[in-house]
């Protein structure tokens, strides 16, 4: 576990307060029920840009606090416990590749407008709908085409950063964006977006692209934590009071031992997930492989997690009236984005050379 100074632990436990109090799940079951356009709650919202989390990792002479991603993991970790339905990760991302990128009109333009929560930018990365990592996006004349058939928050996106072919660009909702609703399992915000000779401000290169995606990565990984351990306490309290054959099921020892295998890979999850976010904060040269790991850990944990969820409450963790479903759902879009556990686990064994 990473050693948390005092105002991380403070961000943590006020993250979690919120989550708890203003962002449960029945939150997210009655956005999902209303069928939200953008996919997010924009009180909610309005009150995590108030709360100062848009701008954790933006540098504060755009109005951010410049706290770092394992800042920024502790709070999508709570939020990820309740399934929160928010562009805080997406947006914090874009808003890394705008810091990081050549910009100086971009960084001047968005910046202060994301740390505020003004404004919500997302990724329009991978052109498959599987982590292939080929961009057929293209920039002629300042004008970018392509389309992106799979990004998250892109509903209610303000502005885009876009990977073509070349590197990364920024483009602004609008002239030449065309956005299509998708509707996936987890019922959050996904959408197709086309964009048509829209005009684009480049930002930087391929390096550019792969380190923003590692950050996504590791963003990702980090609201999965939130929700394995969220998953599993709720697994365990059913099983301390849901009585069978007139015992708790608790106190069966089958029963002990998968949830003591949770336990131990839990463990083991946050390690990875709260390594790969130290790397990047602390500018390792390892940064890519210490994603990797995260993302396969965190893919592997949660997928064992979430679907024990369902069969240890047994048929009625089938219903919609309980939660396991929701979990088990998200888990299966996460897992996918920004690389599976093999994708992750082959990049790995390349970076070292197997």
């Amino acid at each position: 576990m990473a050693a948390l100074n005092e105002e991380q632990v403070m961000l943590r436990d006020m993250a979690r307060e919120w989550a708890d109090n203003e962002s449960p799940v029945t939150a997210f079951r009655k956005l999902r029920d209303a069928g939200s356009a953008t996919g997010f709650d924009p009180e909610a919202w309005s009150a995590i840009g108030a709360m100062g989390w848009a701008g954790i990792v933006i540098p504060e002479e755009f109005g951010g606090s410049a706290f770092g991603y394992l800042s920024l993991g502790l709070v999508v970790e709570q939020l990820g416990r309740n399934l929160a339905a928010t562009p805080l990760g997406a947006t914090a991302v874009a808003a890394s590749a705008i810091v990081m990128g050549s910009s100086d009109k971009a960084k001047k333009d968005w910046l202060p407008r994301l740390a505020s929560g003004e404004a919500i930018a997302t990724l329009a990365i991978d052109d498959g709908s599987s982590h292939d990592m080929k961009f057929t996006a293209n920039v002629d004349g300042g004008k970018l085409s392509g389309t992106k058939p799979f990004v998250a928050e892109g509903d209610g996106a303000d502005a885009f950063v876009v990977a073509a072919a070349d590197g990364l660009y920024l483009v602004a909702k609008g002239e030449g964006v065309t956005v299509s609703t998708r509707h996936m399992a987890d019922s959050r915000s996904h959408a197709a977006v086309t964009f048509k000779n829209a005009p684009a401000e480049r930002l930087g290169d391929t390096a550019l692209t792969q380190a923003i995606v590692d950050r996504a990565a590791a963003v990702t990984a980090a609201e999965m934590l939130g929700m394995a351990e969220s998953a599993f306490r709720q697994t365990l309290d059913y099983l301390k009071q849901r009585v069978q054959f007139g015992q708790v099921l608790s106190s069966f020892q089958a029963l002990q031992h998968r949830m003591a295998k949770m336990l131990t890979e839990l463990e083991l999850m946050r390690s990875a997930v709260e390594g790969a976010l130290e790397a990047i904060d602390a500018g390792r040269s390892d940064v890519d492989q210490a994603v990797s790991l995260a993302k396969a850990v965190a893919n592997d944990t949660l997928r064992l997690v979430s679907r024990e969820m369902v069969q240890l409450h047994g048929g009625v963790g089938m219903t919609d009236e309980f939660d396991a479903g929701l979990y088990l759902k998200r888990a299966a879009v996460l897992e996918t984005m920004w690389g599976t556990a093999s994708w992750h686990r082959d990049r790995f064994g390349r970076l070292n050379g197997y």
